[in-house]
């Protein structure tokens, strides 16, 4: 049993790691499926790309259609393609017999020409095989396919700045789910000590207990601080573990048991006005606005197109038979060339009139875009700002604290208070230490928001 619980402990060190913010973003980035599956838009943005510009080559067909029929106008034109059609075919030999002189006929000119022919309308079943090859290409389209290649390729340059943006938000939700590890971890450490702290009171009380210097509400209180704490420390190891769960998700790696320290991204103390400069030049989500206002001005230029003509070309070559075959007696070609011009549609100019709202709606919305990232550089900056002041607030609370509980220890020790005061006292300690924790939590998500907000946190984060 030994041996076991041995190899399943070196198995678990063998597979679990220790990471940094740099290790596990780098993780995300690579190994995360919601953002695999974002950036498979700009693979369809680039297909799009690909078909209009297809559209300029035409298209290619082959096809083979096969039938069998008894109708007489069907059969007479399969007849026909296929070069076959005799005089037998329109009903001659009827005719023949009919006529007057003609092989024995004794019915009038007048009446002959009112006989319906036996061989045209009653024709034998036929099989027709149709073979042909299609080319169709435009070659005018009134400069639509020029405005929809240009807004094909404007998309694809849109969901790159997208996925950049996506990369980002990504980024900041693994430092948020990383600091959240190592603040979880360092509260377990603040509780230990704490624990450390309050087993000592009790060692402490029950030795004064015993020599009759300490009361049994003494030593009660004392206990049950410690089992206070200790319920805490449980807390706080599993509130680790839930966030290592987190970053495990997010990086899609289970081997990941330990972090390391605060990952805080600092910002050059660089005056508000440029960070917010710098911000309009960086965000990602503004380019990919001002690519989305592009495209739909291109639009309203491709439903213009419609007030021009439109031409292609029709290129067809095949073979008819009542078989497969390839013979040049059974082919034929056809070429057309087709002109189409819509002189009058009043639709055309209502979706013009709609093309145009969109892109002003766009371009409104992209300058409400750029007025929103600046009051957003504004606010992440004085976050940023008052986060990095408590921090040091908070250190010199949390030193203060410490050295208070020391001094009232030692004030117990020698009488000189109650246990009530001391707990007191070993309460407001912990709190100062968790102050600081969070502090510092905050301060590095500050830290990051604000670089989110300039546009260059994954830049700074390499």
């Amino acid at each position: 049993m030994k041996k076991i619980l041995l190899l399943s402990a070196c198995l678990c060190g063998l597979f679990a790691k220790t990471v940094d913010f740099d290790t596990v973003l780098k993780e995300a980035l690579n190994n995360n499926l919601e953002l695999k599956a974002k950036k498979l838009n700009i693979d369809k943005a680039k297909a799009d790309l690909n078909k209009a510009k297809g559209y300029n080559w035409g298209k290619l067909t082959l096809s083979e259609e096969i039938s069998r029929t008894n109708n007489a106008m069907y059969v007479f034109g399969m007849k026909l393609e296929s070069r076959e059609a005799t005089f037998k075919d329109f009903g001659f030999a009827d005719f023949l017999a009919a006529m007057p002189g003609l092989l024995g006929g004794t019915t009038s000119g007048d009446k002959v020409l009112e006989d319906k022919p036996k061989d045209l309308n009653y024709p034998g079943s036929r099989t027709n095989f149709k073979t042909k090859l299609v080319y169709e290409v435009p070659l005018f389209t009134g400069f639509k396919l020029t405005y929809a290649k240009e807004m094909a390729a404007l998309q694809v340059k849109a969901n790159k700045y997208k996925y950049a943006h996506d990369k980002n938000k990504l980024a900041i939700e693994v430092l948020k789910a990383y600091n959240g590890a190592v603040a979880a971890k360092y509260f377990i450490n603040a509780l230990k000590k704490a624990k450390e702290t309050t087993t000592s009171f009790v060692k402490m009380i029950k030795e004064f207990y015993n020599e009759g210097m300490a009361t049994n509400i003494d030593l009660l209180q004392a206990k049950k601080r410690d089992n206070e704490v200790n319920a805490m420390l449980i807390e706080a190891e599993s509130k680790y573990q839930l966030a290592l769960s987190y970053l495990k998700f997010l990086t899609d790696d289970e081997s990941i048991d330990d972090v390391k320290d605060f990952k805080v991204i600092f910002t050059p103390d660089t005056p508000l006005k440029k960070l917010i400069k710098e911000a309009l030049i960086n965000r990602n989500d503004l380019k990919w606005m001002r690519e989305n206002v592009k495209t739909m001005q291109k639009k309203v230029k491709m439903d213009k197109s419609d007030y021009y003509p439109m031409a292609g070309v029709h290129l067809e070559y095949g073979f008819n038979d009542n078989a497969l075959t390839l013979s040049t007696k059974k082919d034929y070609y056809l070429a057309a060339l087709g002109v189409n011009w819509k002189l009058f549609d009043a639709s055309r100019g209502a979706n013009v009139q709609k093309s145009k709202i969109e892109a002003i709606q766009t371009d409104y919305y992209y300058k409400y875009m750029k007025k929103g990232i600046a009051l957003d550089v504004k606010q992440k900056y004085f976050n940023f700002k008052s986060k990095h002041a408590i921090v040091k607030e908070k250190i010199t609370n949390k030193n203060l604290a410490e050295e208070i509980l020391k001094k009232y220890t030692y004030m117990y020790k020698q009488g000189m208070i109650n246990i009530t005061i001391l707990l007191m006292k070993e309460a407001e300690a912990r709190k100062a230490r968790a102050e600081l924790i969070k502090a510092r939590y905050d301060e590095a998500l500050a830290a990051a928001e604000l670089k989110e907000a300039i546009g260059d946190l994954l830049k700074e984060s390499k």
